[in-house]
């Protein structure tokens, strides 16, 4: 398997946190852990955009589970662990992820996204 270009990245920015000149803020947090069926690929992650307040308004991580949307006749719960809290109310939408150099392309444009939201 090929090794994930931003991985190293991703790991070394761990801990780290960004202010914005409007009091938004955001933080990145990742590590290395034994793949399990959870965390198939081994990496454990919490990246958060916050608000002026404090309050967490956007955020990718895999911490807990998060139910799939069913799909078809079939009544099955599939439970997802990598998901996406789109604003402060959102329980998890799953993610896909797939690299964390995706990963961190996806954080990113959706931060860059809400604080072009909020300067308009």
């Amino acid at each position: 398997m090929k090794k994930d270009p931003a991985l190293d990245v991703l790991l070394d920015l761990d801990g780290t946190e960004f202010f914005e000149e409007n009091g938004y803020w955001h933080k990145i947090e990742a590590k290395m852990v034994e793949p399990t069926i959870e965390c198939p690929h081994g990496i454990r992650y919490n990246l958060t955009l916050h608000d002026n307040h404090n309050q967490r308004i956007m955020g990718f991580d895999n911490a807990h589970a998060v139910k799939s949307k069913k799909t078809g006749k079939f009544k099955g719960r599939i439970v997802e662990y990598d998901h996406l809290h789109k604003d402060s109310k959102d329980k998890g939408t799953p993610y896909a992820f797939s690299s964390a150099q995706q990963l961190l392309k996806d954080f990113f444009d959706e931060v860059n996204r809400i604080l072009e939201e909020v300067t308009k």
